[in-house]
């Protein structure tokens, strides 16, 4: 601890955020049952807890025990060593008519014992003492853990103070000594038991201190990697950002994703896995600038922060750092491959949430890009425009929404909605390709029903066509059900992949995705506004016990019932994770059975006939 008494943290076990040894965490938990012992005596019994701590075989002159008693039992709310320190100095040189009080704590790296002494004026002074200066009373004390009694204060080599007597007492935790506690008294002879108590509940809270202070020193840090952890990568992008702004600079960032580690992981053992994930580590530590700062983004992930950098330099780093590892080779595994995105603060996003997002999504479009002349792909997020490669774009783009969902809740669909509405659809092949992407996405969200959108919209072509409607409209319905899940994208992954029985409370949210499908999706795009009856109803009933409106019977647009039988038969063949899917009998047989009341009588029927015929493989 090189300064205790600039530590600020205060005894709180649950500021303990990362494990500690087992001595350390008895150690902290000693520190606060000792202190709140010592505050429930004093207000219990306060006479009988003193006399429990302290011997009285002899008198303590000058001492006035019950104003003594109410002024420590202050010790309970002490948070930190400073407001100990504060609190001592006060009691002992107002009350009690103490010449001095000072704290000493060996600092490991000089050797020394760093001496802070405040005399009954206010008066502050510092000294240090060597540890190898074994003749000096205070190194005595700390090293041998005894007390010590001076008559005269040379030792101090302070020339101001005048010879007095000195109480030289060690801070005792556990067996340890932490530091030494000094009184000038001139009855520090009577009364250095009094003295010791107190050195001994200053030992407790110096020691719980310094746990604290390297463990939230190491909170942050990746054990792995050393380098900073998301939480410390998060609070590190806090600080840069509010530099950036006031610096009116650009900022980028880096993210990289290392190749193949489930693979490497699989096959060599995840001893392996790790070994190429510090080798990655070691390289970007050695090759960025102090300034830059780096940390383990996910278990594969790193990300590095560039304060006042260029898109345009971020990306030359990027291609720097590729390189470097691709000469990097690997027993069993070869040459280190990672796909690399990055991002741009203000300019590409004005948002942190949107900013990372970006910059991941690049990332993942970089893995899908593959290398070019044994390179990784370098992707901005400035090089793609989201409609540009749309079915690369949303499936990144959900795969990231469905692992940040928790912490980002979901802000990046309003973008995504945004983006629909923006769009500008201009033939019916663009649609299509528009609607598949976006049902990709969706599945890329969903996996439990990952391709049921696109098996949906087949099974519904081919009941419309059994039914003889115009290819006009069969095209409609199969694009119009390509899209009946469009909804899922505004509803929690928690709520998507649980995979009990969802509560009432679940269910209710479950059932807002028809309407958000059609409100916030089709709704904003005047191109697929004729899409909305089939993803707004697609889950209603014959008997109106559906949802969302509880239309009945044909009140129910035909494209929608369509749908509905289409939905029901391939959720019923499916694999689920509470259930095998169904064979073709079975689900026809359910579906005879709620003819009438849930779906369709006729449409049903007719769907039973050619059920055998479709394929039920994606």
């Amino acid at each position: 601890m090189e300064d205790n008494l600039n530590n600020k943290s205060g005894i709180n076990s649950g500021a303990i955020s990362s494990p500690l040894k087992d001595r350390e965490l008895i150690v902290t938990v000693n520190a606060l049952s000792s202190k709140q012992n010592f505050k429930n005596s004093y207000k219990t019994n306060p006479q009988t807890a003193l006399s429990s701590s302290v011997s009285t075989q002899k008198s303590f002159t000058n001492i006035d025990y019950k104003k003594l008693v109410r002024e420590l039992s202050n010790l309970g709310e002490v948070s930190d060593i400073d407001h100990l320190y504060s609190l001592l100095h006060r009691i002992l040189t107002k009350s009690y008519n103490c010449s001095f009080l000072a704290f000493g704590f060996y600092h490991e790296k000089s050797n020394c014992i760093n001496l802070k002494l405040t005399d009954k004026l206010g008066n502050s002074f510092s000294s240090k003492f060597l540890i190898s200066d074994k003749t000096n009373p205070i190194v005595d004390c700390f090293l041998n853990k005894k007390v010590v009694l001076s008559e005269n204060t040379e030792f101090l080599k302070m020339s101001y103070f005048h010879s007095y007597t000195v109480a030289i007492l060690p801070m005792i935790s556990v067996g340890r000594c932490v530091g030494v506690m000094l009184v000038a008294d001139q009855n520090a002879k009577q009364n250095y038991k009094l003295y010791s108590l107190l050195s001994s509940y200053a030992g407790l809270v110096a020691h719980n201190a310094e746990l604290i202070e390297k463990s939230n020193a190491n909170a942050n840090i990746d054990n792995l990697t050393s380098l900073y952890n998301h939480r410390g990568f998060q609070d590190c992008l806090d600080e840069t950002i509010q530099k950036t702004n006031s610096s009116k600079k650009d900022m980028s960032i880096i993210m990289m994703d290392i190749n193949n580690m489930t693979k490497i992981n699989r096959e060599f053992g995840h001893t392996k896995g790790d070994e190429v994930i510090r080798l990655v580590a070691d390289k970007i530590k050695q090759n960025i600038r102090k300034s830059d700062i780096a940390g383990r983004y996910g278990g594969d992930e790193i990300a590095i922060i560039l304060p006042d950098t260029e898109i345009s330099e971020a990306k030359y780093l990027a291609e720097f750092l590729t390189y470097t590892l691709s000469c990097c080779f690997v027993d069993d595994v070869g040459p280190v491959k990672v796909s690399v995105g990055v991002g741009t603060y203000p300019k590409g996003a004005e948002d942190k949430e949107k900013l990372l997002i970006l910059t991941e999504q690049a990332m993942h479009i970089s893995k899908a890009k593959g290398y070019k002349d044994g390179m990784s792909a370098i992707i901005s997020s400035a090089d793609f425009n989201f409609w540009d490669d749309l079915d690369l774009a949303l499936q990144s783009y959900a795969e990231i929404l469905t692992k940040r969902q928790v912490e980002f809740g979901t802000n990046f669909e309003e973008e995504l909605f945004r983006l629909f509405k923006t769009e500008s659809i201009k033939s019916t092949n663009h649609l299509e390709e528009m609607a598949a992407s976006l049902a990709g996405a969706i599945d890329a969200k969903d996996t439990y029903t990952k391709g049921h959108s696109t098996s949906v919209s087949r099974y519904s072509e081919a009941l419309a066509r059994a039914i003889n409607l115009p290819e006009k409209e069969v095209e409609r319905i199969r694009i119009g059900a390509l899209l009946h899940d469009v909804g899922k994208i505004g509803i929690p992954e928690s709520v998507l992949r649980k995979p009990d029985k969802l509560s009432d409370e679940e269910w209710e949210i479950m059932k807002q995705h028809p309407a958000i499908g059609a409100e916030k999706v089709l709704k904003s795009n005047e191109t697929l506004k004729d899409l909305i009856p089939i993803v707004k109803y697609h889950h209603e009933r014959i008997d109106g016990k559906g949802y969302p409106e509880k239309l009945t019977g044909e009140k129910i647009p035909l494209a929608a019932r369509i749908v509905a039988v289409a939905d029901a038969y391939h959720a019923l063949i499916s694999d689920r994770p509470y259930r095998k899917g169904l064979g073709i009998e079975k689900a026809c047989e359910i579906l005879s059975a709620g003819m009438g009341t849930q779906w369709d009588s006729d449409l049903t029927r007719k769907f039973i006939q050619i059920a055998p015929s479709l394929s039920t493989t994606v």
